[in-house]
């Protein structure tokens, strides 16, 4: 629809429709302030008829928010005084021995609220959105079974649309398209030629394959089998996220006008929310967050340095592209190629690598999830326990779920203070100078001269 055509909404009723989307798709009840146009007969139009006739559905909380912003401390107590289990919703915990850059949960976290979806792959092993939609909505159902509250609770933007509105309804391929693939590539692979890898899918049929990340051998091989399997490229099959986000866009415009709609429906109720921060203070907490990472070198470095150890290189799977790993293993790598020598200026230049590349991760999560609608955005600055309590009172009442203006986090905010990063400068706290990463470097000759 052309701009022209689009009907004209002030400010105040687009800022309504907004917060009411996520409570459209919880199906509960709409507030009266998209209602209380035209209140003739099409009034009684106006609410969605499976308000009244479908059964309750169980309800899924689903907590997310950008990396460092605290969500997983709010997922762990909102799940202990629930009654809950978590579910990770995080690309890296799935992998065993990754426990310090990943941000796991401590053991004693786990012993206190049971979790899901951690330490079930070996670092060696390639993870996928699909595969997580498929593990995380059977631990959903194992944890509704036994009676309690799933907690879903992570980062990762795709898994987590492909959790709530469903997976794209995409072939399977035989193990021998598979194996026929892996063929295809494997010499590629072997000889780093990505860019010839890339023109050869596109060849086949998918030019959006231009837009994959370097060395993105998974995505790559899956449109490839996808190509070879149905003779089509990814983008031919529709995405669910696609067609209930349209539809719903619709339902909220013709309820604010009065007029009749209908809705696919989700396969829960989703209470879902986003913590957000205002962007300097969460900057300042994700540097500190990577110095701590790399402040005991028993943690992200020795993790890295094992990784390198058993014959995995920087972005050949999900585990090494992920950030910290990617990175800290670049840099252990130019170390052994020193005889197992650094300086600090290196190191130091390798830990705001580490933090820039965090920082714009998490910047690039906040844009994700800005066009998400089903969550509501709340202050994680705002105190812990009103959090807490906010989401729990949510989960028990039948309200309309809103967040009150005293925790919420307007989506527009976060826009308008992005200005004031370009003056952003990182401060750090434990690596002030030379002498602060001593026992770093010494750690990197003892450990990676061999």
């Amino acid at each position: 629809m052309c701009c022209e055509m689009r009907p004209q909404l002030g400010a105040t009723r687009r800022r309504a429709i907004w917060r009411a989307w996520p409570v459209l798709c919880s199906h509960h009840n709409l507030p009266s302030s998209l209602c209380s146009a035209k209140r003739t007969s099409a009034s009684a139009r106006a609410s969605p008829p499976h308000v009244a006739t479908n059964k309750k559905k169980n309800t899924v909380i689903v907590i997310s928010g950008p990396t460092g912003a605290g969500k997983s401390r709010l997922a762990l107590e909102v799940a202990r005084r629930l009654g809950g289990e978590i579910i990770s919703a995080d690309s890296v915990q799935v992998y065993r021995a990754l426990d310090i850059g990943s941000a796991k949960p401590s053991a004693a976290e786990m012993n206190t609220v049971p979790h899901h979806l951690i330490d079930i792959l070996d670092a060696s092993d390639d993870y996928s959105a699909g595969a997580f939609f498929r593990d995380a909505r059977r631990a959903t159902q194992d944890v509704l079974d036994r009676g309690r509250v799933p907690v879903v609770a992570g980062g990762t933007g795709l898994y987590l649309r492909w959790y709530i509105y469903g997976k794209p309804n995409v072939p399977q391929s035989s193990m021998d398209t598979t194996s026929a693939v892996w063929s295809e590539l494997v010499n590629f692979r072997d000889t780093g030629q990505w860019e010839e890898a890339v023109q050869l899918v596109v060849q086949a049929g998918d030019p959006k394959a231009r837009d994959l990340s370097v060395n993105n051998w998974n995505r790559l091989s899956r449109s490839l089998e996808i190509i070879r399997s149905s003779g089509s490229p990814p983008s031919a099959f529709a995405l669910p996220y696609n067609t209930f986000r349209q539809q719903h866009d619709t339902e909220l415009t013709e309820a604010s006008a009065g007029g009749n709609y209908e809705s696919r429906e989700l396969d829960y109720d989703f209470f879902c929310v986003f913590l957000a921060s205002p962007r300097t203070e969460l900057y300042r907490s994700i540097d500190f967050r990577c110095e701590e990472m790399l402040a005991d070198t028993g943690g992200l470095l020795s993790e890295a340095s094992w990784l390198l150890d058993i014959g995995l290189h920087p972005r050949i799977n999900s585990a090494t592209r992920a950030i910290g790993y990617k990175q800290a293993m670049e840099y252990l790598l130019q170390c052994r190629q020193n005889g197992g020598e650094s300086t600090p200026k290196e190191f130091l230049e390798f830990l705001a690598k580490f933090q820039a590349t965090s920082r714009n991760f998490a910047k690039r999560q906040i844009t994700w999830f800005r066009n998400e609608k089903i969550y509501q955005w709340v202050d994680g600055s705002q105190p812990f326990e009103a959090l807490v309590q906010f989401i729990c009172d949510a989960y028990h009442g039948g309200s309309a779920r809103m967040v009150p203006e005293s925790l919420e986090m307007k989506r527009e905010s976060c826009m308008l203070k992005s200005r004031d990063l370009k003056t952003y400068r990182t401060e750090n706290r434990v690596f002030l100078g030379d002498d602060d990463c001593s026992h770093v470097l010494d750690w990197i000759r003892r450990t990676q001269g061999k």
